[in-house]
């Protein structure tokens, strides 16, 4: 029999939603992918459509909302039911968009135009080691050689470490910043003592963008897109820049061959 969810319990959704919870931390899947398939397989449920019925709900989302209905299901069906997922639907692929990139003056100009000693540490983390987000608030102080001028990012995605450089402006912010007791994390709260949270940190970047008169949209992913398009702009070889990014497969960092300004700056000198 075809699964229905329109024939079970409260308590049978609510043991089949425990169950997939359990399949995606046996598999170590980050929260933000527990968080997402959770949510779309309890809005399954409810929906009381078939699986085609509740993709096609989605056809004018957008490719990656479409991809996330999809791949949830999916999980669910093959992971939880135990059953192989009935449908086999051609997926459009994600949405093609280039990144947001910053030039070095605006980049710069977002550090230099924020006091708190701190914020401008944040800045210079997602900036000059091109950390993501959640990278960023997790940094301990254990994982920064000051002396070697390394930076050991720990579980990065696809839960594999990774070396970057210590880049000399963010070693001297850190400098200035670091407290006398250096365990633990290295960006806390200075009211609470807590880790800074992502919604902290977006504002942060927002406030400098502002205070620096950048009218594009600015978020923590800008800086290290930045990061990646600057390097490739000065020289560096995309294969080491896909190892600074952690980046599994090279095609996720030839993106930024399309916003690199090398070839369009020697292209415009021809005319």
């Amino acid at each position: 029999m075809p699964f229905d969810a329109k024939k079970l319990s409260s308590d049978e959704k609510y043991d089949l939603i425990g169950r997939l919870i359990e399949e995606v931390k046996l598999r170590k899947y980050s929260h933000r992918t527990g968080k997402l398939y959770v949510s779309m397989v309890k809005r399954f449920m409810e929906s009381g459509k078939s699986p085609r019925e509740f993709l096609l709900a989605y056809s004018d989302a957008s490719a990656s909302t479409m991809r996330a209905a999809y791949f949830s299901l999916k999980f669910f069906y093959n992971n939880v039911l135990r059953e192989p997922f009935p449908e086999e639907l051609p997926l459009a692929g994600k949405d093609a968009k280039l990144p947001v990139v910053l030039s070095r003056a605006e980049a710069k100009a977002m550090l230099s135009g924020t006091d708190n000693i701190k914020h401008r540490a944040i800045l210079a983390a997602l900036y000059y080691a091109g950390l993501r987000l959640s990278k960023a608030i997790n940094l301990k102080w254990v994982d920064i050689d000051f002396d070697r001028e390394l930076v050991h990012v720990r579980n990065s995605k696809g839960r594999k470490d990774r070396i970057v450089f210590l880049h000399p402006e963010l070693k001297a912010m850190l400098d200035a910043y670091r407290p006398e007791n250096r365990d633990g994390l290295v960006f806390v709260s200075g009211y609470s003592g807590e880790k800074y949270s992502p919604k902290s940190v977006q504002l942060v970047v927002r406030d400098a963008a502002k205070r620096a008169g950048i009218t594009k949209h600015v978020t923590p992913h800008t800086l290290r897109h930045s990061f990646a398009t600057h390097l490739l702009e000065g020289g560096a070889d995309i294969r080491y820049i896909q190892k600074l990014l952690g980046h599994k497969d090279l095609k996720t960092t030839q993106i930024y061959t399309h916003v690199a300004e090398t070839d369009m700056s020697r292209l415009a000198k021809i005319l």
